[in-house]
């Protein structure tokens, strides 16, 4: 079942998200952050439930913008818990978050993915995303940058 995520989902996202991104995250600016989004009209975090519990999620921003002169989505974070992964979790989140953008007026949906994740790239392009843009990123806190390598 694919829901809006509650504030019970905030530790099952924060472990899918250090999954993720091979580390431990600040729980508290986490917990901050998140809390903030759910009460933003600018986000929208989908959950999908199995047996009580979140198994995967897709965080959503939409914004307006100016190259585009319109709305665009944009998935922020989106990831199936590893144990359930090969199930068919990720295509119906992805479905649910261009139904939601949609709904918000949207008129494209977009998503920055790190280049090491090739698996991830082939799901996108399988389910009919264009491989379009190059993002560019500089880390602007060195020692913050150097502490989470050291994690």
């Amino acid at each position: 079942m694919i829901r809006n995520s509650l504030p019970k989902d905030c530790e099952a996202i924060y472990d899918m998200v250090c999954d993720m991104e091979q580390t431990k995250l600040d729980r508290e600016a986490f917990e901050k952050i998140y809390h903030e989004q759910r009460n933003n009209m600018d986000y929208t975090c989908l959950v999908y439930e199995r047996d009580g519990k979140a198994a995967g999620f897709l965080n959503l921003r939409v914004e307006w913008q100016l190259h585009h002169v319109q709305r665009i989505a944009e998935i922020m974070e989106f990831v199936v818990d590893y144990r359930n992964r090969g199930q068919g979790i990720g295509r119906q989140l992805l479905k649910a978050a261009c139904e939601t953008a949609e709904k918000m007026g949207c008129t494209q949906i977009e998503v920055a993915c790190n280049q090491i994740r090739k698996r991830t790239h082939l799901f996108y392009q399988n389910q009919g995303m264009d491989r379009s843009h190059y993002k560019f990123s500089k880390c602007l806190d060195r020692m913050r940058e150097i502490n989470r390598l050291e994690i």
